[in-house]
């Protein structure tokens, strides 16, 4: 049985910023073979800055608290400060996950640097 801290176990009971956002300016996806998670990341940016952003997940409650823990990282930041963030600034912001859980992190930066390169990419 894994043990969880109390930020995780708040994030994960009181996720921040769920649902889906309709009228995002970009989306990110990431999912996990490994062990089935799957998530989304959405933006509202202007002027190079997230002025809002949301996720969607489907996993554990791990990946869900990081989701939550992303976008409370990610708002007000812009593109390039929100691109410096680490799977270990998750895990930290978290107060630490159990090892087997590490890699929900991942999957939350993966979805918000994708969300990122989505945006830029649709904004050529």
């Amino acid at each position: 049985m894994l043990n969880y801290n109390d930020v995780v176990l708040d994030h994960f009971r009181n996720p921040r910023n769920m649902g889906k956002m309709e009228d995002a300016d970009a989306v990110g996806e990431q999912g996990s073979a490994v062990c089935g998670d799957m998530m989304w990341i959405y933006l509202k940016v202007k002027d190079d800055k997230i002025i809002d952003v949301s996720f969607e997940t489907f996993g554990c409650g791990a990946a869900i608290a990081s989701s939550s823990m992303v976008t409370e990282l990610v708002k007000g930041k812009t593109l390039d400060e929100a691109l410096k963030i680490t799977s270990d600034d998750i895990v930290n912001a978290l107060g630490g996950l159990p090892e087997p859980k590490v890699h929900c992190s991942v999957l939350g930066v993966d979805a918000l640097h994708n969300a990122i390169e989505n945006y830029r990419k649709n904004r050529r």
